[in-house]
């Protein structure tokens, strides 16, 4: 049958391709890219999607006809369709594919595709102003474990507790179709398509626009450098989609250059505003930058083009764009008239491996070129990476480029995240690897320096739950995965052991999964780690000192082998002192450390310490004592000036 004959100028879309409902006329266009073929259909297979699950579709399909256009495309106008409908595409083949553009896939990526009308949701956050990446607290967060429902409604009902907490912006795990019944997202396969397992796409807006009613931004980590194995039907609508001048360590890479790429570009340029503009999202984390591959020039590069895109499509909303980066090139957030992309923040990897070899002690593998010593956290704080360009002994090879001028804000620090715990063989998290004030003062430090910090779904309440490896995969897909979980993870020494080869679970274990669900009531019989992380985020948040964020505030100095101290400087006479102990209790006498030293007429006075009671401590005396500094260990002491001196002298029978 073929489409209905409309004028190219009636049809309004809103992206490229897919299947687009169109309020002014009766019906659904659809458009499709396909350059391998000379003919394509679309199958509309009604409108109910759990009849189609069960294999009882209550109605005979009905066949279009799609018009070829010019570079590969084919569209028309299907009257008989609607919000709702179910379809496929047939190809000149005769083999029935969803829709490479599906906005949901209500039986999976195998299923049928569904028509989706973004218009049909209401809006009420008109005046949310979007998130900039000053002032920022992320929160990482996976839907399927976050909750034990592991559905958008019951993630929502967690915002006002997570915004009370001082979360300001979650950062999604991959959300777009992937095959299975749970996984972590980054084997997606429908990337316009968020996953039926979490609910149906206004489940996705509600949480999104609850979020915004409580001060919370919403980005979303998106995978631009492969699809999954299972599930990818790119590939039957154009070869090109792909290139194999390249490799990446999951999948073959992306054709964002090469010989006709450009409808390939607009497609990912399309997906990435459309998580901005329909579902009203404030911003984007890049996984895998290093595997994206664009020998354009800077103007017309694929990550210059997507953050025009996103600022584009937030439409004039400030928005967040964040790249994974492990080789650390920092030009991906410098602006194109220096040579960069334009992002706003990178992940700083070598501030977690340092805090994990001070945390545990161990420093094989890739922590290898870490000693977890206080001047490297003198010198994240200060200078973001650690490696800007050094021989790096591990991958035998310079690591990193230049960073000294880019502003703190733009280095998010996180000692746990998704990939981290799961690296630790058996999901623990950094709580459990380590004691507990040494965990609290690595905690204060994260959170109070002038980096965006990040934490991990119940990090704030030290989750007894693992994080687990885990995706549920065909019987030959999850061998395939398993075999090289366990080779990725001989390079630890401690985990090449043939007993912990053979501990290392099969991803496809639903135990892991279920396992690595929170348990929300640890909020209160873990008190005094979550009263920490509450007290810590206020302080980044109402302190003047902390919350400035600016460049050159914070000098520092180390006091022993594991003892620092830093200083954030404040043009008010407002400095704060954070003296960070990994060690043993210290006696410094004589403390000839002019970053200790009082503002002229004032003394120093305890502002918070992970030492206190309320945190599970055994209490902090004055560190600034008659007989010099006299630092706790395995603690973070703030201090803050104290005005009032003579009272403050008699208080403690100091002498002049």
């Amino acid at each position: 049958m073929p489409v209905t004959d409309k004028s190219s100028a009636e049809i309004v879309r809103r992206l490229p391709v897919g299947a687009e409902v169109q309020p002014h006329l009766k019906g659904v266009h659809f458009r499709v890219w396909a350059p391998d073929h000379k003919r394509m259909e679309v199958i509309i297979e009604g409108n109910e999607p759990e009849a189609f699950r069960q294999g009882d579709s209550r109605s005979e399909p009905e066949i279009f006809s799609l018009e070829p256009e010019a570079q590969g495309y084919f569209s028309g106008l299907v009257e008989e369709a609607k919000d709702g409908s179910l379809y496929h595409y047939r190809l000149d083949s005769g083999e029935l594919c969803p829709d490479p553009a599906s906005r949901f896939q209500p039986g999976g990526p195998h299923g049928p595709s569904q028509v989706v009308d973004p218009g049909r949701f209401r809006w009420t956050d008109e005046d949310w102003q979007g998130s900039s990446l000053k002032g920022q607290v992320l929160y990482e967060m996976h839907i399927g474990t976050f909750t034990r429902e592991g559905t958008w409604e019951a993630a929502a009902r967690e915002l006002p507790e997570l915004a009370s907490l001082g979360i300001t912006a979650i950062e999604l795990m991959p959300i777009s179709e992937f095959p299975g019944r749970f996984g972590w997202g980054y084997d997606g396969v429908d990337l316009f398509a968020p996953s039926q397992l979490y609910g149906k796409p206004d489940d996705l807006n509600r949480f999104v626009d609850e979020a915004h009613s409580v001060g919370i931004g919403i980005i979303h980590d998106v995978v631009y450098n492969h699809l999954g194995a299972d599930g990818n039907y790119l590939p039957r609508f154009s070869r090109d989609y792909f290139t194999n001048r390249h490799k990446t360590d999951w999948g073959t890479p992306i054709n964002f250059y090469l010989e006709n790429s450009d409808s390939v570009r607009e497609f990912y340029l399309a997906n990435a505003g459309y998580w901005i503009d329909e579902y009203h999202m404030d911003g984007l984390r890049i996984d895998a930058t290093q595997n994206i591959y664009d020998e354009s020039p800077a103007p017309d590069h694929i990550f210059t083009q997507i953050v025009s895109r996103v600022r584009e499509a937030a439409g004039g909303r400030a928005t967040i764009i964040i790249g994974e980066n492990e080789p650390q090139e920092s030009n991906l957030v410098r602006p194109p008239e220096q040579g960069g992309y334009g992002m706003d923040a990178l992940w700083n990897d070598d501030f977690h491996h340092s805090a994990m070899v001070a945390l545990t002690g161990r420093n094989e593998a890739y922590y290898t070129d870490y000693l977890g010593k206080p001047q490297e956290f003198i010198s994240a704080i200060k200078w973001g990476y650690l490696y800007q360009g050094q021989r790096y002994k591990w991958q035998k090879k310079r690591r990193g480029r230049p960073a000294l001028d880019i502003e703190p804000a733009a280095f998010v620090t996180f000692i746990q995240n998704h990939d981290q715990m799961a690296n630790s063989g058996r999901g623990l998290r950094a709580h459990v690897l380590t004691s507990p004030g040494r965990y609290k003062a690595m905690t204060a430090l994260m959170l109070l320096a002038p980096c965006t910090p990040m934490l991990f779904q119940g990090q704030e309440f030290a989750a007894s739950s693992p994080f687990y490896y885990f995706a549920d995969q065909k019987p030959e897909l999850s061998e395939l995965t398993h075999r090289g979980r366990r080779k990725f993870l001989r390079q630890f020494r401690s985990l090449a052991t043939s007993e912990m080869q053979k501990s290392i679970p099969s991803p496809d274990d639903t135990s892991l999964f279920m396992q690595s669900k929170l348990d929300f009531s640890e909020r209160q019989s873990h008190e005094g780690i979550y009263a920490l992380h509450k007290d810590l985020l206020k302080l980044r948040r109402e302190d003047p000192t902390f919350k400035a964020q600016t460049k050159g505030m914070v000098d520092g100095a180390v006091l022993d082998d594991e003892a620092f101290v830093l200083r954030f400087f404040s043009d008010q006479g407002e400095d704060r002192l954070l003296l960070v102990n990994m060690g043993r209790d210290l006696h410094l006498n004589p403390a000839p450390e002019p970053l200790l030293a009082p503002i002229e007429g004032t003394l120093w006075r305890v502002m918070l310490a992970t030492t206190d009671l309320k945190y599970g401590g055994c209490g902090t005396p004055q560190p600034d004592t008659r007989d010099n500094w006299r630092i706790p260990g395995h603690a973070a002491v703030i201090l803050a000036p104290r005005t009032d001196a003579l009272a403050y002298l008699e208080e403690f029978k100091w002498k002049r």
